[in-house]
């Protein structure tokens, strides 16, 4: 089992430059077109040197551009530490005069439904009221 660990972990190494480099945006990629990297680490990847050319030289490290984060080049914030987010959330909560009066409608319509069903209970003529 051990004389296959290194096929393994060369395999899992192109693997990953590859998926890497086809998830890189154009902008990140230094020296080469993205195309030509993509070739470079399909060619040589069973002697590490495409791959590892891929990862040491690349593909640019640290903050990414603008192009590829979110919220217009900053780090990425997860929606419930997003201030802009929570606030539009609140105002999506809040309910509108239009909602307000539809619901007033609805509960005096089931009021009206209500008394209905008391008096036909009692025996009265809900016509009569």
């Amino acid at each position: 089992m051990l004389r296959y660990l290194p096929f393994l972990l060369v395999l899992a190494l192109w693997i990953y430059a590859f998926i890497d480099c086809l998830n890189t945006p154009e902008e990140q990629v230094k020296g080469l077109p993205k195309v030509v990297w993509v070739i470079i680490v399909l060619l040589f990847g069973e002697v590490l040197v495409g791959p590892v050319a891929w990862l040491v030289a690349g593909k640019q490290r640290g903050p990414a551009t603008a192009g590829g984060a979110p919220m217009g080049g900053g780090r990425f914030v997860a929606p419930d530490d997003n201030p802009e987010f929570l606030k539009s959330l609140a105002e999506d909560a809040a309910p509108s005069k239009k909602d307000e009066a539809l619901l007033k409608d609805w509960e005096a319509d089931l009021r009206r439904r209500e008394e209905e069903l008391r008096r036909k209970e009692q025996g009265e003529d809900p016509k009569d009221a």
